[in-house]
């Protein structure tokens, strides 16, 4: 062979093992006996049960034991009734006390009709039952007007160190902000708000912390308000050993974004879009704005939406200790960030073929949890001795995708494959930014052994060049993804 053969493989292969080369983790299901309607958040009570707690946007919260043998879940509260729901609307969050054991109080963010408006109340726990709440102990903190039904945030959490409330709100949409609610401060939309729901005083069913930054302004801005210019935080967390914010937020046109939200400072949006001009497109001011830590994406031509998940503090994947997870609804893809606030940040995929992945949730233990919102699946990080070999989840043995023959090819190759139940099956060929190449199946199969061939062609029938390329074979919720090497 050539010498540019051989150069074009040592390339090649180098690229895909940078790319490549940390998908280690493989994930499954947590609990498989169950599953959820439209799950949008799971919470622990952090009161010594080891319970688990799962939102469905609906409305209603399901509790089970956290045990993957667990049988059924139990509904804790039931509020549909209330909750105008669609797929952007609901109950969008949940947070348990920091007291929760003593007082029995937790949190919920949902939105509600007549007028349209999110909704920040306390509930307690029932007296009698530990798995049941008390519908009617609601005590409504805040409302916020909802001029659309999109980027309504949703997440709430008690800050680790101050024992505060932190709420996200979104700017309320739709798109590109046309109210500037992102840039207003004398409205709580597109901002991080900061309360103490253990008091109330001035007509308020909380207080304000002395030290947020708009106390006692002249203004007219908002007090409750801890930091603003935000689009849309779709999930945020405290890191317990730093005490840092970490937040995802929701681009418009090409990017999306990883933040360290800090008290009073502007992150923002709508003058910017990640690190660069939004309104307007150049020559923007962005003096005085607080910049992500991490954007990806870049490419209008694929839709993506971001995920915020947890610093890892658990001890089950050692590798992932201190690092940022988070990951993508459309993309399937899950990463590790490594930030120590005065280096760099490193940005690794650790997992890939996620199916709408909707949110993270911890377990007591500080195990990572993850939702499948269109299938309802909980699902769970495999321990390292446990990850198959191919690059995304581990599988059952009767689904099964081999490995390309030959490999590397040219001008064609061969991909076998096997399942063991009828279902609506699709192989489809990628390139490495994750861009459709060629579908080779699409249909409704019958159990059984198949093999396919893919002449190295688009669906427009045009050749494609030398590169490392991607075959990824779903059914249902499962999916496996291989890579193969096609030389001209």
């Amino acid at each position: 062979m050539s010498k540019r053969f051989y150069l074009i493989l040592f390339l090649v292969l180098t690229v895909a093992a940078n790319v490549l080369s940390a998908q280690t983790i493989g994930f499954q299901l947590a609990f498989p006996n169950l599953t959820f309607v439209n799950p949008v958040d799971i919470q622990s009570a952090n009161d010594g049960s080891d319970r688990t707690f799962v939102v469905e946007q609906a409305g209603r919260i399901k509790v089970f034991d956290n045990d993957d043998s667990v049988t059924s879940a139990g509904d804790f509260l039931d509020i549909r009734t209330s909750v105008l729901s669609d797929d952007r609307f609901g109950m969008l969050g949940m947070t348990f006390h920091p007291n929760y054991a003593e007082n029995g109080y937790f949190f919920l963010h949902y939105t509600a009709a007549n007028p349209q408006r999110s909704v920040i109340s306390r509930f307690t726990v029932s007296a009698g039952d530990p798995n049941i709440a008390d519908p009617g102990s609601e005590l409504v903190l805040l409302e916020i007007g909802q001029p659309h039904k999109f980027h309504n945030g949703g997440q709430l959490a008690f800050g680790p160190q101050d024992g505060y409330l932190y709420i996200g709100m979104g700017d309320g949409g739709p798109g590109s902000d046309p109210s500037g609610h992102g840039q207003n401060r004398e409205t709580l939309l597109g901002s991080f708000l900061r309360i103490n729901p253990d008091s109330s005083a001035n007509g308020l069913n909380y207080i304000i912390p002395e030290d947020n930054p708009f106390i006692g302004n002249a203004m007219g801005y908002r007090e409750e308000t801890y930091a603003w210019g935000f689009r849309n935080p779709w999930r945020f967390s405290f890191d317990p050993v730093t005490g840092w914010l970490w937040s995802a937020g929701n681009g418009e046109n090409l990017w999306e974004e990883i933040d360290l939200v800090e008290k009073g400072k502007n992150y923002g949006w709508k003058i910017m879009e990640g690190n660069s001009c939004f309104s307007p497109s150049i020559g923007c001011d962005t003096s005085g704005l607080a910049l992500p830590v991490w954007v990806y994406g870049g490419n209008p031509n694929i839709r993506r939406s971001v995920v915020g998940g947890f610093v890892y503090r658990g001890s089950e994947q050692p590798s992932l200790a201190g690092k940022y997870i988070y990951g993508d609804f459309l993309l399937g893809d899950i990463w590790a960030l490594s930030y120590d606030g005065i280096n760099p940040p490193e940005n690794t995929l650790i997992a890939n073929n996620f199916p709408w992945l909707s949110t993270f949730g911890l377990d007591e233990a500080g195990e990572l949890l993850m939702a499948d919102w269109i299938n309802g699946h909980i699902y769970q990080f495999v321990p390292p001795t446990a990850i198959d070999e191919d690059m995304g989840q581990v599988l059952p043995a009767t689904f099964e995708l081999d490995q390309n023959y030959p490999n590397p090819f040219n001008p064609s190759t061969n991909i076998r494959f096997r399942i063991s139940e009828f279902g609506f099956v699709s192989l489809k060929i990628y390139d490495l930014s994750g861009k459709l190449i060629r579908g080779l199946v699409n249909e409704n199969l019958t159990p059984g052994s198949y093999e396919m061939q893919w002449d190295g062609r688009n669906n427009a029938g045009i050749e494609m060049p030398s590169g490392v390329y991607f075959y990824r074979l779903q059914s249902g919720t499962r999916s496996s993804t291989r890579r193969m090497l096609l030389i001209r």
